[in-house]
Formats: C-alpha cells, structure tokens, sequence
C-alpha cells in the first residue's frame, strides 16, 4: 500500500510539474512575442529595486493597512511553502516529517512559526474578501472586473483559506495521534503546535483509525491543493507572484516624465543637416512608427501586461479617469494581456500564429481611450510591481498618429504649427518672444 501511495505521489508530482512548466514556456514564447529590447544597464540598481520593490513591497506600504495585510499573506504563503519541500520527500521516499530528523531542536519552533503564518493568512484573506465584496471601494468596482477578474480574485483568496485550514487541521490530527501514541506518529516528538492544538477538543471525539484517516486525507488535499494551485496560479492574475521579481528588476530606471524618442524620427532630423547619411539607407525598409499590436510593442511591455495584478492603484491615480474619461490604464494592461492570451491559444492550436484582421489597438483599445491620456505618469508611479502602462499608450497614439494620420483637428492644427512656425500657435517664427515683452 506505501508503495502504491509513493507512485501515486510521485505521477501527481510529475504531471503538475509538467503541465506548469508547459504554461510557463508558452508565457515565455508570448513575451517574447514582442520586439527585442536590451536592459541590462546598472545591475547593482536593479538588483536593489527587487529587494525593495518585488521582496520589501515599497510602493504597497503608501496604505499602511493594506500593506500590512498584503505582506501576511505573501510571507505567509511563500514561507509556508517550504513546508512544501518536506511533503515532497515524505511523499516520494514514504517518510513522515522528514524534516524532523535533520532539524530535531528546531523543528517545534519552525512548525509553529508556520502555522503562526497562516493562521494570519487566513485572517488577511478573510479581510481582503471582506473588503473586495461588502466595501465599495471605487477601484475595486471598476466595470472591467466585472465577470471573470472578479471571480479570479475571489478563487485565489478562499483557496489560500482552505490551504491553511488543511495544513492547520493535518497538523491537530498528527500532534493528537502523537499524544495518543498511535504509530508511525510517535516514532518521532514533534513537541506542541500551538494553533492547531486548539482543534484537539474538535478531534478528540474521532476513534484513531478515524484520526489517522483525516490526517491522510487533509496530508493528500493541502498537496494536491498546491499542485493544482500552481497551475492555475500560470492562468490567473496572480501570476505576479512570480512574475513581479523579473519586472521589478528589468523596470525603468530613468526618471518616469522621460519618453523614448524613435531612432527613425531622430534619423530624419540627422539626415537633414547631414544628407549624406540618407543616401547610406536608401535600400532600407520604411519604418513602422508606434504600435498596432502584441508584435510592435517590446517583450517587457508584454511582461508589465503579464505581471499585472489588477489592484486598480493605476487607475485610481489616473486624473483622465478620475473626471470621467474612459481611459483605465488598469483595462490597458488586461486588454494587452487578454490580447497575448487570444494569440496563445492560436499558437496551441495551430503551432504557430501570423498577423490577421484582429489587433489589440482597435479590437481591444479604443482611440479615445488613448487620446484621453496626459502622459502624467501617475499610473506608472501608482503600481506596486513597476508596470509601465504609459508606455503602451504612448506607442499606440504614435501609430494612430503617424500611421493613420488621426488625431484631433486641434492636436493636428498644433502639429501643423510646429513644423512650419517651430512653436505650437500660429506666429511666424520671429514673433515667437514677443509674449516676454512688457505692454507699453
């Protein structure tokens, strides 16, 4: 029978691994679906902003309160998960706590500073589904939760409560079938469990055949919990768990008011003082200016969209939005996301994708929603993982703009403007400081 249960953990293991890493390269392919870019410039600063930003969560302890609850259930649940590695190698090679044996001084102390954990997990869940469903909060009632975002946050919050529940309620049972003297359970003294032995009283009632089997199927629930919480983890928002270390390193260093300028455009202000150098490029390709879709925007804006954890602090920050307008840098990052997901599915059906009718800009982001950005960048100093919603935008408006040739008569009047009067309003160019001069 121990045999069977080892090769049963043992294909359960493998096939949830499989099926992650699988979810994960095809993440990878999308990502890199996007334009190359190379940042690798100050490592010692990038390290420090995943320290800070992804490990220290800076930006998220703006609201102390939330702050606080975010990071029990983040350290919770990441510390908790070395607990993991034990259930791994007890379930493999058949042993209970195997742990114990490498760490007998310590191994009471660990256990009860994980159940410590996520007994707070469960209390920052509970607040946080409290807060999500019964408080309106204006961030978190945006119409683009409606439907799936919405349930997709709730999922991640109750499956984290009944992970707990189950590690709490395995760890009763085996500390009760410990005082009870029942074997395997007291070839090894784990000493007392603190939280969980507070569910003595409950259990105490069980016969110990009953006790061992409850033990067994809560061990056999919180592994299988994980595992299928691995994967779906890959399909759901919460994929910043992951995903926030990698950003965080590869985000902006640069002051955020500074925009990229296109090399092409600079080229053509090069060549007009020295002309020489166009006739060097006269069997190039035109250039494509800004974005139309996933494949024009580089791999980290993929990567922002990917990270994304739909908090809403972009959007709340966001002054187009705040007076009405209907731009949401928060539907930006999931319409680039849910965009890289439609391609995705076409590259698991047919093995490969080309470009088709379907974009993001257009079919997923509207024209006004673009042109009602300000370019502040409060979005982009709002968010906690370093997302850069700004980016996206801007690369969009240069394509309706210098693609299309659409924009607003008046955005067109002040192009217009610039390029024969060098100013935006219509003076002649040696009547441009006359504004400085005093009235007589």
């Amino acid at each position: 029978m121990e045999i069977f249960q080892q090769i049963l953990f043992g294909l359960l293991l493998f096939t949830a691994v499989y099926f992650f890493a699988k979810r994960i390269g095809l993440i990878k392919r999308l990502i890199l679906l996007g334009q190359p870019e190379t940042i690798n410039d100050h490592p010692s600063k990038r390290w420090m902003n995943v320290i800070l930003l992804a490990f220290g969560q800076k930006k998220m302890f703006k609201n102390p309160t939330v702050a606080i609850l975010h990071l029990m259930v983040y350290a919770g649940f990441i510390i908790i998960n070395i607990e993991m590695l034990e259930i791994v190698i007890d379930g493999l090679f058949g042993t209970h706590r195997f742990l114990l044996t490498l760490l007998p001084s310590f191994y009471g102390i660990l256990i009860n500073l994980f159940e410590s954990l996520a007994v707070l997990v469960i209390f920052a869940c509970i607040v946080f589904l409290l807060r999500r469903n019964f408080i309106n909060i204006k961030r978190l009632r945006s119409k683009e939760l409606n439907g799936w975002p919405s349930k997709d946050a709730n999922i991640i919050l109750i499956i984290e409560i009944i992970l707990m529940s189950l590690f709490l309620k395995m760890n009763a049972a085996d500390s009760l079938l410990q005082l009870r003297g029942v074997s395997p359970y007291t070839e090894h003294t784990t000493g007392i469990f603190y939280f969980s032995s507070l569910l003595h009283p409950i259990l105490n009632s069980y016969s110990d055949q009953t006790l061992v089997l409850v033990e067994r199927i809560c061990w056999w629930l919180h592994i299988v919990g994980v595992l299928a919480f691995l994967n779906y983890l890959s399909w759901s928002k919460h994929l910043h768990i992951i995903l926030a270390f990698p950003n965080a390193y590869f985000s902006k260093l640069e002051p955020i008011g500074k925009l990229k300028n296109m090399p092409s455009v600079q080229n053509e202000v090069l060549f007009a003082f020295q002309p020489e150098l166009a006739q060097q490029t006269t069997n190039q390709q035109p250039p494509s200016f800004g974005a139309k879709d996933i494949t024009d925007l580089s791999w980290k804006n993929i990567m922002d969209a990917f990270s994304c954890t739909e908090c809403g602090r972009c959007t709340a920050a966001c002054p187009a939005n705040q007076t009405g307008k209907l731009l949401s840098p928060r539907k930006i990052m999931m319409a680039t996301r849910d965009r890289a997901e439609e391609i995705g599915r076409k590259i698991e059906k047919d093995s490969e994708w080309k470009s088709e009718d379907r974009s993001l800009l257009f079919d997923y982001i509207s024209e006004e929603e673009l042109r009602a950005c300000t370019t502040c960048n409060a979005c982009v100093e709002a968010c906690p993982v370093s997302i850069n919603p700004l980016d996206i935008i801007v690369q969009m408006r240069r394509y309706l703009i210098m693609e299309k040739s659409s924009s607003p008569q008046e955005w067109t009047s002040m192009f217009g403007n610039i390029e024969n009067n060098f100013a935006p309003w219509k003076f002649s160019p040696d009547q441009r400081t006359d504004w400085t001069k005093e009235s007589l």
